[in-house]
């Protein structure tokens, strides 16, 4: 049975058994020849993905016969290629090194690598780790959002990479400071119109530069008028009302007259809305003119009216300017026609 064994063990390849021995050291962690005036491998080699990894290994002249292994895969033995895979070349073979080179770094071929050399004595093995690293990528992000103010907001940022990337979030805004977040997750209680705007993920691993990705947030809010001021014109000059208003959607704008409704389709008067402000412009002013007018600014979120004056001069008023003021205050007919408009806003009154 003895001899049995024997000439079994003989007819197996000898670096056939030198990777039987590298199978059977600890996994993951770099290996060495026992033999201290043996030969050695190198140490751990860390690449980037896309990149070419070099393997050395170092000989004498005790070396008779040499291979690269990875795992129980045979690469390379001697000048003899045996790997399928292109991208792995033999770069050196002499009488001081034997070393192959693994083109176009990927993922998998992470892990050990075994240098296998037959010497007049017996077989013997040295072994190298190779180390993949990863540039960081965000795979996944939040949308865009349209939120109204008050809500409660949760962004996420999922990022990969090797070394794992560390991930942080940062409002875009000259009055934010550092990082609102060194964490996948920004959660944010109560969100304000001011917190509205671009927030910025970042991931980052040392391996190259970050990887940045951005999210708008946008803060629905009601109308909220800014400014209307009284206006004092002479009979027969031109008078402009103005009220300007922040709203998220932008606001609608309404002119009343006591319960008027003023439209372009009064001669002498011209009614301009943008997005941020209304203007009603009197070409011509005369005594019907004169008066309170109240500006009303909406959407779905809400509404909010401020009282203007155009009076001509010697006219008693209160102040030198509009301001906001409630609905509840305002003439009933006005309030009708108002709940009207939002009811049914494509209505012309």
């Amino acid at each position: 049975m003895d001899t049995l064994r024997a000439r079994m063990l003989h007819s197996v390849p000898w670096f056939i058994l030198s990777g039987m021995t590298a199978m059977c050291l600890l996994q993951g962690v770099p290996v060495r020849s026992g033999d201290p005036g043996f030969p050695k491998a190198m140490d751990n080699v860390t690449v980037r993905q896309g990149d070419s990894a070099i393997l050395r290994c170092t000989v004498d002249n005790r070396v008779t016969r040499v291979a690269w292994l990875n795992r129980s895969t045979i690469l390379y033995t001697g000048n003899d290629k045996w790997s399928i895979d292109n991208r792995v070349i033999l770069v050196a073979n002499t009488k001081s090194q034997y070393s192959i080179e693994i083109q176009n770094v990927d993922i998998y071929d992470e892990g050990p690598y075994t240098c296998s050399v037959q010497t007049d004595h017996h077989p013997k093995t040295s072994r190298v780790h190779l180390i993949v690293q990863v540039p960081p990528r965000i795979v996944e992000i939040s949308s865009n959002i349209a939120v109204n103010e008050g809500n409660n907001v949760s962004l996420s940022c999922i990022a990969t990479g090797r070394p794992e990337p560390v991930v942080n979030w940062r409002y875009l805004s000259p009055k934010a400071h550092g990082f609102m977040s060194e964490d996948e997750y920004l959660e944010i209680t109560g969100i304000t119109r001011e917190q509205s705007g671009l927030y910025e993920c970042s991931a980052a691993n040392d391996v190259s530069i970050p990887d940045v990705r951005r999210v708008k947030v946008t803060v629905n809010y009601a109308p909220y008028i800014l400014d209307a001021r009284n206006i004092g014109v002479p009979l027969g000059h031109q008078g402009i009302l103005q009220c300007d208003a922040l709203a998220v959607p932008a606001a609608d704008f309404f002119w009343y007259k006591e319960d008027k409704r003023l439209t372009d389709s009064r001669k002498g008067v011209k009614v301009e809305n943008r997005e941020t402000y209304s203007r009603v412009t009197f070409f011509n002013v005369s005594e019907q003119d004169y008066g309170n007018y109240t500006c009303v600014a909406m959407n779905r979120l809400g509404h909010s009216n401020a009282s203007v004056i155009l009076f001509g001069p010697g006219a008693v008023h209160d102040g030198n300017s509009g301001s906001p003021r409630c609905l509840l205050f305002a003439p009933l007919s006005l309030l009708l026609l108002l709940c009207l408009s939002l009811l049914l806003p494509h209505v012309q009154f």
